[in-house]
């Protein structure tokens, strides 16, 4: 915790010194998953970005209290604050339950973050288990007189709590700039105006979920869940939120809202939040239908995608750009991700080799400053908000400097080996979040594995056109050695592995 951490606050559009509000502890929440689809990539970024900070943090010292949340009610469609609620709208297309829905694909949530090595949250509420304490926020903000309710639903008045605080001082906007930005926004009829936002939905005869409340049978608006597991978990006052910038508005500034208008102030020191993944210049979101999902990546089963990538891939992708700037998909930026990947895996190996006792005399030798001045310069790029490109580029400084080792062109001690390992491990493995991994998905090991075994096959069909007869056996016999059944067929040649 010696180390000076500076990260940028949204808030005050700035980088701050970090300072936890409770000395050695840290309390960060982070927006998760609306669990009606397969994660993508953009939600592996939030994931990846939020992840880094935990770890780095933890590395720190720092005993850290990671809240990230599940939707699982109250979401609707468009993030407006009428239509069907999306985990509603997918089990009546599916004919099975809501919360059958919402298991499934937190499940699939929890495999993919398993396969990016993102490390779990210390705690992970769920939306649909925390209506008293949203219910709880609602009426606090009810009571203080900013809410009012309207056909058995409850709003939260924008226009009076803007005259009494300030509202917009998270995203910039203006009351103003907020209603011309809304008018196109279906329900405004039973609100005051147009910017004013759900607290609490009545629902519809055909809305399933639903529970009970002083104002009707009905459900929490999307933006209370946020506050009021925040507060319950970290407390009226935590150090941390964090999630992705297109959450900045509405989201972000509602809760702001609420904390203001239920407690007095908010709750939040630092707003952390991390920019968009791209496709074809425009967001990546189910929103605009133009996502590719991670089990997509994985398996390499999307027309955008020549083949398939590794998590480690996708991961080192997302690290390759710093968190606050935009990335753009490509098939092209993913295979330079894996080939960076590689050769950051390679230079792991040969540090290994090199640990082992592969010593070179007679030449220049590696000095302990060096590899201290390296272990610096990662520290000082991850202390100036999260700089994960400047981290990985010094990593690829010290793959060089292993590579003229490994060419004879220097020299180095088992202590500086050592030291060189420990920084390795150390910032490319525990803090980036990196694993070893070949860089190819599965799929494309399979399609590789097959194209080889295909390869001797057409070695074989040419020995058989040569009459070379005891080549042709001779292949099938060594083939069958390792498990594989070639069979000759009128069509050609077949294979199977025999498991």
């Amino acid at each position: 915790m010696e180390q000076p951490l500076l990260i940028y606050n949204t808030l005050s559009r700035q980088k701050e010194l970090f300072k936890p509000l409770t000395p050695g502890r840290v309390g960060m929440y982070v927006c998760g998953p609306t669990v009606y689809g397969d994660a993508h990539l953009g939600h592996a970024r939030p994931a990846i970005t939020f992840d880094l900070l935990f770890r780095y943090l933890q590395h720190l010292g720092y005993k850290v209290r990671y809240v990230r949340n599940i939707t699982d009610v109250g979401h609707l469609e468009h993030d407006a604050d009428e239509g069907e609620d999306k985990i509603a709208k997918k089990a009546r297309l599916e004919q099975i339950e809501p919360m059958e829905v919402a298991q499934y694909y937190t499940n699939r949530f929890h495999e993919a973050m398993d396969a990016l090595n993102c490390l779990p949250p210390s705690i992970e509420p769920h939306a649909s288990g925390h209506i008293m304490e949203q219910q709880q926020l609602v009426k606090e903000i009810f009571d203080n007189g900013y809410a009012y309710e309207s056909n058995g639903s409850v709003y939260f008045d924008v226009e009076k709590y803007d005259k009494d605080h300030k509202y917009g001082i998270l995203s910039g906007r203006t009351l103003e700039n907020i209603k011309d930005a809304s008018r196109e926004l279906a329900g405004v009829g039973e609100k005051r105006n147009q910017a004013d936002f759900a607290l609490w939905k009545k629902a519809q005869p055909e809305h399933i979920m639903r529970w009970p409340s002083q104002w009707s049978d009905g459900f929490p608006g999307w933006h209370c869940e946020c506050t009021a597991m925040g507060r319950k978990y970290l407390g009226d006052h935590f150090d941390i939120h964090g999630g992705g910038l297109d959450l900045v508005f509405p989201h972000h500034e509602c809760e702001i809202a609420q904390a203001v208008a239920s407690q007095g102030d908010q709750m939040v020191h630092y707003w952390m939040h991390n920019n968009m993944i791209t496709i074809d210049g425009k967001k990546m979101g189910k929103s605009y239908n133009n996502f590719i999902t991670l089990p997509q990546f994985f398996a390499g089963e999307h027309e955008r995608l020549e083949r398939g990538y590794s998590p480690m891939t996708i991961r080192f992708f997302i690290l390759q750009a710093h968190y606050r700037s935009t990335v753009d998909f490509s098939n092209e930026a993913l295979q330079s991700a894996e080939k960076g990947l590689a050769r950051l895996m390679d230079g792991w190996k040969a540090l290994k080799r090199l640990q082992e006792g592969q010593k070179v005399k007679g030449q220049p030798q590696v000095e302990m400053a060096t590899v201290e001045k390296l272990k610096q310069a990662c520290y000082d790029a991850m202390n100036d908000d999260l700089a994960s490109p400047m981290v990985i580029s010094t990593l690829f400084e010290a793959c060089r400097i292993i590579n003229t080792v490994i060419d004879k062109k220097a020299s180095i001690t088992a202590e500086v080996a050592a030291a060189l390992a420990e920084m390795y491990q150390t910032f490319a493995f525990s803090i980036l979040g990196l694993k070893e991994d070949s860089g190819q998905s599965n799929k494309a090991r399979e399609e590789a594995f097959g194209a080889v075994v295909n390869m001797i096959l057409e070695q074989r069909q040419q020995a058989k056109a040569d009459k070379n007869w005891a080549l042709s056996d001779k292949i099938r016999d060594d083939l069958a050695a390792l498990g594989f059944e070639v069979k000759d067929t009128k069509d050609g040649q077949t294979w199977t592995l025999n498991k």
